[in-house]
């Protein structure tokens, strides 16, 4: 279970997030919501170490890892996607996804410099890895293909494979499906599906309705950075500060 306390981050007298709880159960999609500027990317900033809260705490299976740097808290299992896919884009695919699993593994200065067994058994692993994650996400045969060539959905898909590449317990996906169609958005939300099937857990935030009202388990909505309402997507629906809060009065779904 991953454990959000009580969180609360202040910018120069600005509280960007107020006393923030919630809980990510083991194998649920939970979706943040909120209007823009409601503090759910700085919730997901706290999360990862990417700063730190001014107080309040985050546990990992009972384990604080708020206050831990990134790369630290990477090793605890969690991943994550940014609202901007930031890819390589003068290296391959393959390229990509092999750097997203060396970020997260460890096989020394030593073992790289002098090309040791160990290094040989992780460029092996690393290659089959990433090609078999490149399979998952139905982006095989563009292994060798440079990122440009990559429409915008295979780029976003890309990017949640690299944060997936090294097998992490929760994955926090921040707006997957921003400036896709509807047929685009679809086949991420298939692919959200099959990641929580083969067991990893996430944490979504997005601002497509309809999509977060058909795939998600929980929501935890926020609003000027508090927490406003949490439960399940029928309960969200109904609630009337999340109708007049963020969505303008009427629940399309």
């Amino acid at each position: 279970m991953f454990l959000v306390k009580s969180l609360t981050k202040h910018f120069d007298g600005i509280i960007a997030v107020q006393d923030v709880t919630f809980t990510i159960n083991q194998g649920e999609i939970l979706a943040i919501i909120g209007p823009n500027g409601a503090g759910k990317s700085t919730v997901f900033n706290l999360m990862t170490g990417t700063i730190t809260p001014t107080s309040g705490m985050v546990f990992m299976e009972k384990v604080r890892i708020s206050g831990l740097p990134p790369n630290k808290v990477a090793v605890k299992g969690i991943a994550r996607t940014f609202q901007t896919t930031s890819l390589f884009d003068q290296l391959r695919v393959i390229d990509n996804l092999l750097i997203g699993y060396k970020y997260r593994t460890r096989i020394g200065f030593w073992n790289t410099l002098l090309h040791t067994p160990a290094w040989k058994r992780y460029q092996t692993e690393a290659f089959m890895r990433a090609m078999e994650m490149l399979e998952f996400l139905g982006l095989a045969d563009k292994a060798e293909y440079f990122i440009p060539a990559l429409s915008q959905e295979e780029q976003k898909r890309l990017a949640i494979g690299i944060a997936m590449v090294s097998k992490p317990r929760i994955l926090l996906l921040d707006e997957p499906t921003g400036g896709l169609i509807q047929e685009e958005t679809d086949r991420i939300t298939r692919l959200i599906e099959r990641i929580r099937d083969q067991g990893t857990t996430v944490c979504i935030i997005e601002h497509k309705m309809q999509m977060i009202m058909g795939l998600a388990d929980r929501i935890v909505v926020l609003n000027y950075g508090k927490k406003i309402a949490e439960g399940t997507p029928d309960e969200i629906k109904s609630n009337q500060a999340v109708i007049e809060a963020y969505l303008g009065g009427e629940v399309h779904v």
